[in-house]
């Protein structure tokens, strides 16, 4: 079976949670809600999702139990692509390849503004007294909220996998592959670059405020990684510098362009790199819980 457009009547379930993945959606008309625990008393809603939207891909990048139950809000209209005709419809529709990229970087964009909202409370937490503590109830109950939702239905994503077959993959020659000495940039701070990267060999350290008072190393990569994925998603300026840590490496530039011709010459390079951001929310997830856990567990009281 091909992709296939539905209907669905407002109060309709498009996607239960907990089931099999075997095809995500794009929703072309209308509006959904996302639901944890809907088959319960009380579902919670995580948001909502409106026309242009992908869901449901996470099951299929990344072979895992549906994580929400999508009710159709409005008359809804999606089209639906099964797992196996995933290549097929990027290939006749080669620039929702960006557009699933620009979805995915949105939802990574979104949870680590509330991973970092947790963080910023986990401090002013332990540094306030008893008073100050339940002046931050509101807070402190949406985390805890959160985690009652999220406590049993986060695994941790396997990086080592998603790394091994990608060094299965041959050179397709469609990338603009580059050696690198250590110290050196791959891209600076500030600078605006439509494209990402694949670290071949090597390691690399995203450091923001590069040689000045407030340097900071954000996160070190090692190979084999994609890194820089905000190029392609959106134009924003690069929020810190890529310097080679390692005494040399191997990086793989890749623009849009490049993307819509590895489609259709190396589609398995495309699935890797949409597993990557897949597993790099998955990651996030799992990183905001365990701080809404200690939250709960910590303050659960206050």
């Amino acid at each position: 079976m091909g992709s296939v457009e539905k209907q669905f009547r407002k109060g309709e379930i498009i996607m239960k949670e907990g089931d099999v993945g075997k095809s995500f959606f794009k929703l072309l008309e209308g509006k959904a809600g996302v639901y944890a625990d809907y088959a319960k008393k009380n579902p919670f809603r995580l948001g909502f999702l409106n026309a242009g939207e992908f869901f449901g891909e996470m099951a299929i990048l990344e072979a895992s139990p549906r994580s929400a139950t999508i009710v159709a809000e409005t008359a809804v209209t999606v089209v639906e692509i099964p797992e196996n005709e995933m290549t097929k419809y990027f290939k006749e529709n080669p620039d929702q390849i960006i557009e699933l990229m620009k979805h995915l970087g949105s939802r990574i964009e979104t949870m680590a503004a509330d991973y970092a909202e947790s963080q910023v409370l986990l401090k002013q937490l332990k540094d306030s007294d008893e008073a100050k503590k339940k002046s931050l109830f509101s807070k402190i109950k949406k985390h805890i909220d959160t985690y009652q939702v999220n406590k049993n239905k986060l695994t941790e994503p396997d990086g080592n996998a998603l790394r091994a077959e990608f060094d299965k993959l041959k050179d397709d020659n469609t990338g603009d592959i580059k050696n690198y000495s250590k110290g050196m940039f791959i891209f600076k701070e500030g600078k605006v670059e439509n494209c990402m990267y694949i670290l071949h060999s090597g390691s690399v350290s995203m450091i923001s405020n590069y040689r000045t008072k407030e340097e900071m190393t954000l996160k070190e990569i090692d190979a084999v990684s994609f890194f820089g994925e905000k190029g392609i998603i959106s134009e924003e300026p690069r929020m810190a510098t890529a310097v080679v840590e390692s005494g040399a490496a191997v990086v793989e530039a890749v623009t849009p362009e490049d993307l819509q011709k590895l489609i259709k010459t190396c589609p398995e390079k495309i699935e890797l790199i949409l597993r990557h951001l897949s597993y790099r929310l998955r990651k996030l997830n799992i990183d905001f819980v365990n701080a809404c856990k200690e939250i709960t567990e910590t303050y659960h009281g206050t």
